[in-house]
């Protein structure tokens, strides 16, 4: 059987080790909307690409609770990160948390600096170890609401720095960069005397920039009537940078939804992104911009529930090859039913697996990374 297949993919485990770091390993990819921290929170110094911010960003974000800030800007600026495991969704628990810089007013339970932040996540269905496959929202507790907008999308364009600024008191230029969005509104990223960096990604070399999410309702009022006094008030829950890190609960992956709003159910995942998901402008304090400062793996050496994974030289089951067509097992044991589940937790096929070798059928399947399961037995292929 060896001799008809090309060995593709040996079977790996998927349980977590003792050695997991609950918090986040790597990121892989940041791009703030314009905003007054942008070029700030990371620095931006002369001459920085794209790969020297993700460096930058990884030392604000990376490897503890709580060990820096990023901004993400206007609505729409994200950032990718992952830890270096599988996030496993643990059953009637939140299973991560991410720490950013939210408080509430004194003397309110009801608001005060609250930047709420959307959270997707994906799984890596192909196995390539990069964040492209399909993302899922977490679905927050405004997510249902008639004033949130599905597939908003805005697009910025870069201020030419020759305009002449238009002053208003503390805001020193009120068309600094001009936004346009999907519901036929148009606006500004104004620009504040506090910051006089520019507020566009000086590493981003395009002359737009487009974001697509959903959009929550505005969540801010003028509390003093004259502009002095803003306060931002809290959703319930499901948002990063919504509440103060030492009540906010965490996040449950049980809340993914795919794009249609279906619900997801996804055993682990491997990436998760964040964006700021309000479009709001609150006088001399500026655009509202989710920030972020760490996260945390809740469960590091939590088990991915329903994969028991053994070394491909199991006496139980051994992946002898696979390839777009089949996959070529040897059962050690006795004949057993078996499931093949996608990375993601839903299963795609039932056979039964007779003592010793065995071909199965993969034809059909996607491209793509599965699981094979036999009673407590499980092996990671790819086709």
């Amino acid at each position: 059987m060896k001799r008809i297949f090309t060995l593709f993919f040996a079977g790996v485990s998927l349980c977590a080790a003792a050695q997991n770091s609950p918090y986040i390993s790597k990121v892989y990819d940041f791009l703030p909307a314009p905003g007054q921290f942008v070029n700030e929170l990371p620095e931006y110094m002369d001459g920085d690409t794209h790969e020297a911010i993700l460096a930058k960003v990884e030392e604000q974000i990376c490897g503890d609770k709580n060990p820096g800030m990023i901004s993400l800007g206007a609505f729409g600026g994200y950032v990718v990160f992952g830890f270096d495991h599988p996030v496993a969704n643990v059953e009637g628990a939140y299973d991560f948390k991410i720490y950013a810089n939210a408080f509430m007013a004194a003397g309110s339970s009801a608001g005060g600096s609250c930047e709420p932040g959307i959270v997707m996540v994906s799984v890596d269905a192909n196995g390539n170890g990069l964040a492209d496959d399909e993302w899922y929202e977490l679905a927050g507790s405004d997510y249902g609401k008639e004033t949130t907008i599905k597939n908003y999308s805005i697009t910025y364009y870069k201020p030419d720095a020759d305009k002449e600024p238009t002053k208003d008191g503390m805001i020193t230029d009120t068309t600094y960069i001009r936004w346009t969005s999907s519901d036929g509104n148009s606006g500004y990223v104004m620009k504040n005397s506090f910051h006089q960096q520019s507020y566009w990604p000086e590493w981003y070399e395009g002359e737009t920039m487009e974001f697509v999410g959903t959009k929550l309702a505005d969540n801010a009022f003028d509390q003093s009537g004259n502009g002095t006094y803003y306060v931002l008030t809290r959703l319930d829950w499901g948002y990063v940078d919504n509440k103060a890190n030492d009540i906010d609960e965490g996040f449950n992956i049980d809340w993914a939804v795919d794009a249609q709003g279906n619900p997801k159910h996804l055993t682990h995942i491997d990436f998760v992104k964040v964006y700021t998901a309000v479009n709001q402008y609150c006088g001399w304090i500026g655009e509202t911009s989710t920030e972020i400062c760490g996260a945390e793996d809740l469960h590091p050496d939590a088990e991915v529930v329903g994969v028991d994974a053994v070394d491909a030289d199991s006496d139980v089951l051994t992946l002898m090859a696979s390839n777009a067509y089949g996959v070529a097992l040897r059962n050690g044991g006795e004949a057993m039913e078996a499931q093949i589940y996608s990375v993601g937790g839903g299963m795609v096929k039932q056979t039964v697996l007779a003592s010793g070798d065995n071909l199965i059928d993969v034809a059909s399947l996607p491209k793509g990374v599965y699981i094979i399961r036999a009673g407590r037995k499980a092996i990671k292929f790819a086709k």
